[in-house]
Order: C-alpha cells, then sequence, then structure tokens
C-alpha cells in the first residue's frame, strides 16, 4: 500500500564544504600565481600531484576526442565531462558501477546567464538532418503539442498564455499565430487533447495548481468556451525551489483515454518534511478528474511524462537532487512502474542513501527502482517525446528524444541540447545510452544563447524544439 504522503519529521542541515587546511596550500600554486607564506608540502609532491593532474587532463581530452570522432559510447568518467565535448553523434553511457561517492558542491553555483543569440548562430544536427528557425519571439515557450490537424500549440507558461502556429502553406514556416486561450491559465506547463485519436473534444492543461479544460475541435484557434476547473487539485509550485519548489505539471492520458496522469515535482531539494505531502510523485486520475490515486513516488521532478507508442508503458524524464556533488546523482529517463518507489529523498539510483538521511527508512532500501537510462548529473532533462514521424531514418522510429535544459549548479557546464535515447527494436527496451543530437547552444567562450526545454513531433515527421533562453522554436527535417 503507497503511503498518503511523506513522513512529516525534522528538517535536515546541509552539509557544508570544509574550509581547506592550509596544509594543501602548495599544491594549489600549480594552477595559479598566489604564493602562500608557509608551505608544510613537500614541493617535489606537489610537482607530483600537478603533473598527475594534467596527465589526466590529457588522458580524458583523448578518450573524448577519439570517442568524438569515431561515434563510440562515452563510458565513465569520461561521459562525464562537459558541453566541449558534445557535438551530433556522441554517445554516452552512464550505469550505477561509475557514480562517484557522495560529496559537496553546494557552493558550485554556475548560472547560464542567457547571452542574446546572434543573427547567424544556430544549434547543429547530424549530417543529413537540417535545422532552421522555425519562429521566434516567444516569451518562456516551455511547451510544444502537435494537433491532430498538424497545427503547433505553444505553451508560453510564465505569459499564461497559449498560442497556436499555423504552416497555411506547407512550406516548414508558420504564416498564422493567433492566441488560443489567456484566462483560467496559472504558470500553465503540460497540454493534451482528449481524448486520444483524431477528434479530440478537449484541449487539458496542467496549471501548476491544478487541470483546467478548454472545449476544442480540429482547427480551433482559439478556445470555444472558458476554462473548465476539474476535481483535480494540486500543490502548487513557484519559480524557485525556496518559494514553493517545482511548478511544472504536465499531462498525459492513456492509450484508451481511460486515465490521466499528471506529474508533479518536489517542494524541496531534499526534504522528508510534511510540505512533501503529494509532491514527488506521479498522480493517476479519471478523465474528469476524479479517483485521485498514487501511480509513482520517490521522484523527485518527473518534469516530462509520455506513452512509449504502440504499448501502456509510461516513460519520465527527471531531475535529480543537487548538493551531494558535480557528478551525482545522475538525471535520468525511465520507464514507471505502477506503484513504484524510486528513492528520493531517503535514496538515489537504487539503494544508494542520501548522506542528509542516513540510516532513515531501511525498510525501503530494497524497494528502490534503478532508472533505464542514467544521464550527466544537473543536466535538467525536462520534455520528451516519441518519433512517430517517417520522416527521419527508419532507425528512429520509437526511439525517444528528450531536451536537456542545462545546469545551473555544476562548476563544468552540462546539458544546453537535445539527446536521442535510442530503444532496442526487437525488445523494445532502452539500449541504455543516449546521444547528443542537436548542440551548439553554448559558444567556444562558454556562453549559452539557448536552453531546450519544449519538443514535439510535426505532422510532416519534422521534429520542432523550443528553447525559452531567446524564446525560439527550431525545426529539424531530414533531406532525401
Amino acid at each position: 500500500m503507497l503511503p498518503a504522503g511523506l513522513p512529516a519529521t525534522t528538517g535536515w542541515q546541509p552539509v557544508l564544504p570544509r574550509t581547506r587546511r592550509r596544509a594543501l596550500s602548495s599544491s594549489t600554486q600549480c594552477f595559479g600565481t598566489k604564493r602562500f607564506e608557509k608551505v608544510t608540502i613537500n614541493r617535489d609532491f606537489a610537482r607530483l600531484l600537478c603533473a598527475i593532474f594534467i596527465t589526466a587532463s590529457f588522458v580524458f581530452a583523448a578518450q573524448v576526442g577519439s570517442a568524438t570522432k569515431s561515434g563510440t559510447v562515452l563510458t565513465g568518467t569520461a561521459a562525464m565531462g562537459d558541453w566541449r565535448s558534445d557535438a551530433p553523434g556522441v554517445c554516452r553511457k552512464i550505469t550505477v558501477q561509475d557514480l562517484p561517492p557522495p560529496s559537496s558542491n553546494l557552493l558550485s553555483i554556475n548560472p547560464p546567464r542567457v547571452a542574446r543569440r546572434l543573427a547567424d548562430a544556430q544549434p547543429q544536427v547530424p549530417p543529413g538532418f537540417k535545422i532552421e528557425l522555425y519562429a521566434s519571439g516567444f516569451r518562456d515557450p516551455r511547451f510544444l503539442l502537435a494537433a491532430p490537424n498538424g497545427d503547433i500549440f505553444v505553451v508560453e507558461s510564465r505569459a499564461d498564455r497559449i498560442k497556436v502556429l499555423r504552416d497555411t502553406r506547407s512550406n516548414g514556416k508558420p504564416d498564422v499565430t493567433e492566441t488560443f486561450a489567456e484566462r483560467g491559465l496559472n504558470k500553465p506547463f503540460g497540454i493534451a487533447f482528449y481524448p486520444p485519436g483524431d477528434d479530440p473534444q478537449f484541449l487539458y492543461a496542467a496549471n501548476t495548481d491544478g487541470v483546467i479544460r478548454f472545449p476544442y475541435r480540429n482547427g480551433d484557434l482559439k478556445a470555444r468556451g472558458p476554462a473548465e476547473q476539474l476535481a483535480a487539485r494540486l500543490s502548487g509550485g513557484a519559480a524557485r525551489l525556496r518559494s514553493g519548489g517545482h511548478w511544472t505539471r504536465d499531462i498525459v492520458f492513456s492509450p484508451d483515454g481511460k486515465k490521466m496522469y499528471v506529474s508533479i515535482g518536489s517542494h524541496s531539494n531534499d526534504s522528508d518534511n510534511a510540505a512533501e505531502a503529494d509532491r514527488a510523485r506521479i498522480f493517476e486520475f479519471n478523465p474528469d478528474g476524479t479517483d485521485r490515486k498514487v501511480f509513482a513516488w520517490g521522484i523527485r521532478n518527473a518534469v516530462g511524462i509520455a506513452f512509449r507508442p504502440g504499448t501502456n508503458e509510461l516513460w519520465m524524464s527527471t531531475n535529480e537532487r543537487d548538493e551531494i556533488g558535480e557528478d551525482l546523482p545522475p538525471d535520468y529517463i525511465s520507464s514507471v512502474r505502477p506503484g513504484g518507489f524510486y528513492g528520493w529523498p531517503w535514496f538515489y539510483i537504487g539503494n544508494h542513501p542520501d548522506p542528509r538521511h542516513k540510516g532513515k527508512h531501511p525498510e525501503l532500501a530494497d524497494k528502490i527502482i534503478v532508472p533505464d537510462v542514467l544521464v550527466q548529473a544537473h543536466s535538467a532533462t525536462l520534455n520528451l517525446c516519441f518519433y512517430t514521424g517517417d520522416q527521419f531514418p527508419a532507425e528512429y522510429k520509437g526511439d525517444m528524444f528528450a531536451a536537456f535544459h542545462g545546469s545551473w549548479n555544476r562548476m563544468k557546464r552540462t546539458g544546453y541540447k537535445v539527446v536521442r535515447v535510442p530503444f532496442d527494436h526487437a525488445t523494445g527496451k532502452a539500449r541504455g545510452e543516449y546521444e547528443d543530437f542537436m548542440t551548439g547552444f553554448v559558444t567556444p567562450e562558454g556562453k549559452v544563447w539557448g536552453r531546450p526545454v519544449g519538443i514535439t513531433v510535426a505532422k510532416d515527421g519534422s521534429l520542432l524544439i523550443s528553447e525559452d533562453g531567446n524564446g525560439t522554436i527550431w525545426r529539424v527535417s531530414y533531406g532525401r
């Protein structure tokens, strides 16, 4: 039986990094010009440490360079680099055995400080694919969804607005933009048509504090009526963890249309107090918002959820916790088991105890589900979609694409790209690695101009990706 809420316990104190002892001062001279009055480590030993660091750096660079050129899979520490090793076709595979011991990166604050996109700046995609600017001028375009008739719905979350784009000339560029709705919205994120199929009657929207729906028929550019508030009320969030927690809510329907699923992130980074009741879960409802049940729990923030086509498998794209290491714990993409427990906040990636909750809930240690695909820590994997089109090469059919928003609390930037998650089409299982598909949102100087977030497959089989740094949408097509 799943608990109704996390147990209310006393809060925890973050583990602060210890002050470096002066005995380490001489080793730091290898990397700077500041001199210290007292040196307590032998100079030869300091030079040895410096040489080891430089050698390791060259070895790591060689591994990354070789893998980038050959297209082989980066594994182990080589898979935990930064944006400089990103390029279309580069693959990474991170396993549970690769996890480093926990530490503290509490002070590793490295926000992107998004720069204006230069006129000629555009992302890179694999050979044979073409990328072009699809539309621009949006405010926080967080979510994309293709309608059955081919229209593209864009959720501008912080503007509390949903827009519709239409390409009447079939040239890969929208020439009609309309505001579908801007009333009844409160930090909307996920949207979904209901019932599933080619003739929906409603457009559902997941606000931060509940689910609403608008009457809809194919081809509508504006909502036919006001928003209807459903019984599915949610614990509201805010833009920052300390002021209300994760605010995005995604929403999908089961393939048969009988159930509705809504994801809701945690209120905190890693607390287990009473504020986490009804948070860090995926809920199941009836389509009218009644009969709420916990479908899966211990999931810090499943930003994106989607059903794998042709199956009843729900998948999620999850942001893990912060402050226990530069490379720990990995974010993840995974199938969702009904009733499954994924560890948060007491454990991470299997039965690894969070050091801030050590000794708590040992009875849960053998019940934790290890996710299917581990991705670099702090990548901030957000939305996901399965490729259902016919335009891309056949091997892409049924694979997943996921948007990585990018790190803000890792000294070496990671994320800021779109990746492909390949599946074994014989078994229907994810292969465990992920492949860079769309990169180039970070300049050679380390400045960020784009943060991918929304992703959907257009009716013509092209892939559309939004980024909320400069408010643009990009179209990726394949030339036959």
